[in-house]
């Protein structure tokens, strides 16, 4: 009887242990929603991973819808963009602060999107599809979640990726999808600057990173497509 009583007590122990450890975890993995701009006095640290979501590929005709923020720490900051709201200035004040990495993954779409819907100019940044294309050549799968499941070993859904971003209001899925674009890309810019200095492409990464601006001030002045550098 005293062996089967301490064994409850082991289990019952065991159980408070499970609950606190799972209350802990969702205490500091939180997603965080709002309408229109982020809050005042956010602070995000000197690199902010940041992502959208949208009614389509074509940043002049098709609507930004949502915009996710994260310093790395966990949580998720997701914004919903009402139509016809244009003015958002904490979230600006963000995206155009020079003592802050942006930090995207395809930049070259997201940094379009918003610079066409704000109509302001966003830098310094880094795109981790960019670093991989730089030091993955071994491959041609380049997306999120390729790079996590390779490089993290972590796996995320991108079932909600085609979804109605324009929605009243988002469901579930779809915040937990838009939080899951930016939790873990500190991380995994960790992991291909190891790989870039590696490889010796540090350099050519960063020039890459650098000319984004003007990559995107041609696609959305006309040139999505064509290469000015080229003979023809």
């Amino acid at each position: 009887m005293l062996a089967f009583s301490i064994i409850i007590r082991f289990l019952n122990l065991y159980i408070i242990l499970s609950t606190f450890s799972y209350q802990v975890y969702d205490k500091y993995m939180t997603n965080f929603t709002y309408k229109n701009d982020l809050p005042n006095n956010l602070e995000f640290g000197p690199v902010v991973a940041v992502d959208t979501e949208t009614m389509g590929l074509n940043p002049i005709r098709d609507r930004l819808c949502v915009i996710q923020f994260s310093s790395g720490d966990g949580n998720a900051h997701i914004v919903q963009i009402e139509a016809n709201v244009n003015k958002s200035p904490n979230i600006c004040k963000i995206l155009t602060d020079p003592n802050k990495i942006k930090l995207f993954h395809f930049a070259r779409f997201d940094i379009a999107i918003l610079k066409y819907h704000f109509k302001i100019d966003i830098s310094p940044v880094y795109c981790t599809k960019i670093a991989s294309k730089l030091v993955r050549t071994y491959t041609d799968k380049h997306g999120l979640k390729n790079l996590l499941r390779e490089m993290l070993s972590i796996d995320i859904s991108k079932q909600q990726q085609s979804s109605d971003w324009g929605a009243t209001e988002l469901t579930k899925a779809q915040i937990e999808y838009a939080a899951s674009d930016v939790l873990h890309l500190h991380t995994l810019r960790d992991k291909l600057n190891v790989n870039l200095n590696r490889e010796n492409r540090m350099k050519i990464a960063e020039a890459c990173f650098n000319f984004l601006p003007v990559r995107v001030a041609l696609d959305l002045e006309g040139w999505p497509e064509d290469d000015i550098f080229s003979h023809s």
